[in-house]
């Protein structure tokens, strides 16, 4: 961001700004009309898919190498923002993409980007397979297994929560390689879905964002070829927390995105409805609420495209850096939607705790922000050692 000498203001550089304008109208018109069906009959957002394919913005992080649009960490964090205004689920496709590829970005072969990159950027999509039943937050204690078998590996286990499960073609999947050398014989595989052995279980049934299917994965000597693994051996582990210092700004851009779509149609609403024979918006206790939500709203922003910006210099650069900004940005945006949606609905009234307007939804929507890619608890910790480092 650089300093405008005309207003004295921080403003994101002119090629963002045209990024979100057109990015904006394409939600506009491609997306939030169909968002509350999405979400009333848990469907895909197969609308916001084609439009985002057709437009370039589904994988906005792929190298143009790879047939994508070489955006860097502030285009897709902007991307990802302004669909979440309208859609939360819809969202979740080019959040997810990144979240699937990055690891294999960082750390794969160059052989192995080119096998999987161009379909990502071709429309195909991507998810990322760590969590386990009971390995989540702790994501060391995971028990699925990979053995090697000539020159492929064989994978037996399981994997939960896996968001956009059934409707991606490559998974970046955790496996424990060496059982006695804890976190550091964890590896990564890119695994197909028409790969021997793999198949996809049932869905949840969830509070929000229940347009974007979130399922379970079953590895039955799931048979991978050896050119398939992310990186070396037992480098699976640190390639995860790599992949989140860079992702974790992206679920803070969706949070963001949520809570702005909340505090405009709060600021629509309270224009024009009527008590007491004045306008909710002339009542003082009505103008500090939209204040305090208009602050939080503001500084995410400023934390997200920092930790967006600092993504882009990467570990080498002061790695330590990025996981705070990363697990900061995170945790700070997701609870400030949680909270901006919260007294959206109240400003809505009775209105706000129906389906009639689209509040109550992005309330639902805004809890799993706190939850997923490390919950608010674990990237205070992540925050807390790093600061004390």
């Amino acid at each position: 961001m650089a300093l405008n000498p005309d207003f004295d203001l921080f403003q994101l550089p002119e090629e963002y700004q045209a990024l979100r304008e057109s990015i904006r109208a394409l939600a506009e018109q491609d997306i939030a009309p169909h968002a509350k069906d999405v979400d009333a009959n848990s469907r895909f957002p197969e609308e916001a898919l084609e439009s985002l394919n057709a437009n370039g913005f589904n994988a906005i992080h792929v190298p143009e190498e790879y047939g994508g649009q070489g955006g860097d960490s502030v285009a897709a964090a902007i991307v990802i923002e302004e669909v979440a205004r309208v859609c939360g689920s819809s969202s979740l496709i080019p959040a997810v993409n990144k979240l699937g590829t990055m690891g294999l970005i960082l750390s794969g072969s160059e052989e192995l980007k080119q096998k999987v990159l161009p379909d990502i950027a071709g429309g195909k999509m991507a998810s990322y397979a760590l969590t386990e039943r009971e390995a989540g937050s702790d994501a060391g204690g995971m028990k699925t297994r990979a053995r090697q078998d000539g020159d492929d590996w064989i994978i037996d286990g399981s994997k939960c929560f896996i968001t956009n499960g059934g409707k991606s073609t490559w998974y970046t999947v955790m496996a424990v390689t060496d059982p006695e050398a804890g976190s550091h014989g964890i590896s990564a595989f890119m695994v197909h879905k028409d790969d021997e052995g793999f198949r996809v279980g049932g869905l949840e049934h969830k509070l929000g964002i229940k347009g974007s299917p979130t399922a379970e994965l079953y590895f039955e000597n799931c048979r991978v070829p050896g050119d398939r693994m992310v990186g070396e051996p037992g480098t699976g582990f640190k390639t995860a927390l790599a992949t989140l210092d860079h992702t974790r700004p992206t679920i803070g851009a969706q949070a963001l995105g949520l809570a702005q779509g909340a505090f405009d149609a709060a600021v629509a609403y309270v224009k024009e409805r009527e008590q007491f024979g004045r306008k909710i918006a002339d009542f003082q206790n009505t103008q500090f609420m939209l204040a305090d939500m208009k602050m939080k709203i503001d500084a995410a922003r400023l934390m997200v495209y920092t930790a967006a910006a600092n993504a882009e210099r990467g570990h080498a650069e002061g790695g330590e850096r990025l996981g705070l900004l990363a697990a900061g940005s995170k945790t700070f945006a997701s609870d400030t939607a949680m909270s901006v949606t919260t007294d959206a609905v109240q400003l809505f009234g009775g209105y706000g705790f129906t389906q009639d307007f689209p509040v109550e939804r992005m309330m639902r929507d805004a809890k799993i922000t706190q939850i997923y890619e490390g919950t608010n608890q674990i990237c205070r910790m992540v925050m807390g050692r790093q600061i004390l480092a």
